[in-house]
């Protein structure tokens, strides 16, 4: 299609710059849709007479001095933020060091609270499974069940069967990639 024979005609659009000035027009501005006399806002309920009075404009000397004292406020902003120095390198690495510090600390603390956690589990279990086996009716079913669920888990220390050069010498082989430790040549 041609640009040329579209008959129908836009309006123009302005642009506006990057970073340019608020257009109140453009901003939602919320408002009462009813206009009431003086005479008919005295009428009215407290409650309703200010729900009304919220959404009137400002009156010129309230406006004004919101002005004022957003620009002094914008002007306390910038001179504090122009009196304010850089901290100085010695203060910031010794911050540095007590956040470390704190963080491990915590993590110490998580870590000790999971451990005590872990053992009242332990120990609860212990003495369920304990107090189970004891109501049992015969003694063979206690004996069975305390076989088949032991009270608290017996710990497993597996032991090196291993002497220092045999350990030795099973590391080297396994690091041979290249096989020449274990190459034989039959002739």
């Amino acid at each position: 299609m041609d640009k040329s024979s579209s008959s129908v005609k836009l309006p123009n659009i302005e642009k506006k710059s990057p970073g340019g000035g608020d257009d109140d027009s453009e901003r939602f501005h919320a408002k009462n849709w009813k206009a009431l006399s003086k005479k008919e806002i005295q009428k009215l309920p407290p409650q309703q007479r200010s729900k009304y009075l919220a959404y009137e404009p400002a009156s010129k000397e309230c406006g004004e001095a919101m002005s004022a004292a957003r620009k002094r406020l914008k002007e306390q902003d910038k001179s504090t933020r122009k009196q304010q120095k850089p901290p100085p390198i010695e203060e910031v690495v010794e911050s540095d060091k007590h956040t470390k510090i704190i963080g491990q600390l915590k993590a110490a603390e998580a870590r000790n609270r999971i451990r005590l956690m872990r053992l009242r589990y332990q120990n609860n279990r212990s003495s369920e499974v304990t107090h189970l086996i004891s109501c049992q009716p015969t003694a063979l079913k206690a004996v069975r069940l305390q076989s088949l669920v032991p009270p608290s888990p017996d710990k497993i220390y597996i032991r090196d069967l291993l002497v220092k050069n045999e350990r030795y010498r099973v590391n080297s082989l396994l690091e041979d990639e290249t096989g020449l430790e274990t190459a034989r040549i039959l002739t």
